[in-house]
């Protein structure tokens, strides 16, 4: 039997640093047993789904040196790889169990859904529905029938009390309530497949051994073997990798720590660096030693080594190791060629130039009006969002706002920005001018610069971000009743 893993990214927003984690381990126990490593795109989500979102995901896992063999981008022998183009493919597997009784046709409307579960939170039951609850009189599914409705397919759960036993590769035999497991949907009313029909499927036919996946897939774990149990298929081993966690402990997000590659790219940190930090998330090398590169990983590696404590991702340490490699695998030539890379290629430079040049009268003054186009965190203080019309109070208002807005923006057009920020702070209240200031200070550190909107495009979307929230913590940020009180106000404009 060949070994083969896989990777399955949603290519809805920026590529995270969760994303090659899995894919990391993924690689590294196909190469340990002489496999096969896919890549998959899973874009079931067409409205959130984009073109650039999915390149970045493939440039940001190139660019930390992990390949696949098979992917949308390089062929294969199982392909299409993503599952856009394999639509057709899953609604014959779902209509398949229809006709053997295994998945039912639901036409109930989402009020409906809200009502049966909100009966079944007030008796202090579980909430999963499954098909007794849905069920609909003939004479009501023949009207919705004829009308035309929408409807979804359902898989048939059991209804009976009991567990299900889910084998794991670190953890051994898991059980798992059936009383919370719902009759899934496998096909949207769009005839797009769910996540759980498609995961299922693709596995199969793309005869992956092992997959090993987030923890937080656990509780789907019933539902998948099911459908293997359905289809007749030989199920793949299951290793449920424990989930990155923020230094206190929380699960890994965006509003506590930075999460795009993304970003760690625009920071100036070695690849190898913080593939080596991955590396060590749950694992470590038969020796203990702590640096180590992608190979060495691969040649020592052993799946049992990794331990189910969820792993810390900290930046501190991070930056620590970082340094480790700058020092101790560059030499000057190289450091010096690596920064020229990073912060003076061509490309970057000449998205700077054309703002700064106007503003220059001799060479010496390009550092000081540059530099925060070539910084990290920004070293601000309270008293740099002073102003006249602005109290400290607003301009953290204003930043949240602002974050809140930004952390859905997909379009990063420097006139897009403009108008989205525009149209905020007039549904906010303040004059534009007003409004920009402390975006000014938290992205470049004054206002006497570019324009914001354009170092906010040429910074890019996750070294923003951060800018801006780094600029809300240090203002304090807003106090439990105060965020939600503010995310009341925010969603209603």
């Amino acid at each position: 039997m060949t070994v083969r893993t896989r990777v399955a990214p949603s290519p809805t927003g920026d590529p995270h640093v969760g994303t090659a984690y899995i894919a990391l381990f993924n690689l590294a126990f196909a190469r340990q047993h002489g496999g096969e490593f896919i890549l998959r795109i899973e874009d079931t989500d067409q409205t959130r789904s984009t073109e650039a979102s999915e390149q970045k995901i493939l440039d940001s896992l190139r660019w930390l040196g992990l390949e696949w063999d098979e992917g949308p981008d390089v062929s294969g022998p199982h392909g299409p790889y993503r599952q856009s183009e394999r639509k057709d493919i899953y609604a014959d597997y779902a209509f398949e169990l229809v006709e053997k009784g295994l998945a039912f046709r639901c036409y109930r409307t989402a009020e409906e859904l809200n009502e049966l579960r909100e009966v079944r939170r007030e008796q202090g039951q579980h909430t999963a529905l499954k098909q007794s609850d849905l069920a609909l009189p003939e004479a009501e599914v023949a009207k919705r029938e004829a009308e035309g409705a929408p409807f979804v397919i359902r898989m048939v759960v059991p209804e009976e009390e009991g567990v299900c036993v889910v084998n794991d590769m670190l953890r051994g035999d898991i059980e798992l309530d059936w009383g919370m497991v719902d009759a899934q949907i496998l096909l949207k009313s769009d005839g797009m497949p769910t996540y759980h029909l498609a995961n299922v499927v693709d596995d199969h036919l793309m005869k992956i051994t092992h997959v090993i996946r987030g923890e937080e897939w656990i509780n789907s774990a019933p539902k998948h073997k099911l459908l293997y149990q359905y289809f007749g298929w030989d199920m793949p081993q299951l290793c449920h990798m424990p989930l990155l966690r923020n230094p206190d402990k929380s699960k890994l997000s965006k509003r506590k720590n930075p999460t795009s590659i993304l970003y760690y790219e625009r920071m100036g940190y070695l690849p190898e660096a913080l593939l080596n930090y991955l590396g060590r998330m749950g694992w470590s090398m038969p020796d203990e030693r702590e640096k180590f590169s992608r190979d060495e990983m691969f040649a020592n590696f052993d799946i049992q080594r990794v331990s189910l404590g969820g792993p810390v991702f900290d930046q501190e340490k991070l930056s620590w190791l970082n340094g480790l490699w700058m020092r101790e695998d560059l030499d000057a030539a190289a450091f010096a060629e690596k920064y020229q890379a990073w912060a003076l290629n061509p490309e970057y430079l000449m998205q700077i130039v054309p703002l700064i040049q106007q503003r220059v009268e001799k060479f010496s003054d390009v550092a000081p009006l540059a530099s925060f186009f070539l910084s990290g965190m920004l070293d601000l203080r309270e008293s740099d969002f002073e102003h006249k019309s602005v109290t400290l109070d607003d301009a953290k208002k204003i930043l949240q706002f602002s974050v809140w807005l930004l952390d859905t923006e997909n379009n990063w057009e420097k006139d897009h920005l403009f108008a989205e920020l525009k149209s905020l702070s007039e549904k906010m209240g303040y004059k534009l001018r007003d409004f920009l200031f402390p975006l000014f200070i938290a992205i470049a550190g004054t206002n006497q610069t570019v324009s914001v909107m354009d170092s906010m495009s040429i910074l890019g979307p996750d070294m923003s971000r951060a800018r801006l929230r780094h600029a809300v913590n240090l203002l304090g940020g807003p106090s439990k009743k105060e965020a939600k009180r503010w995310e009341k106000e925010f969603k209603a404009l």
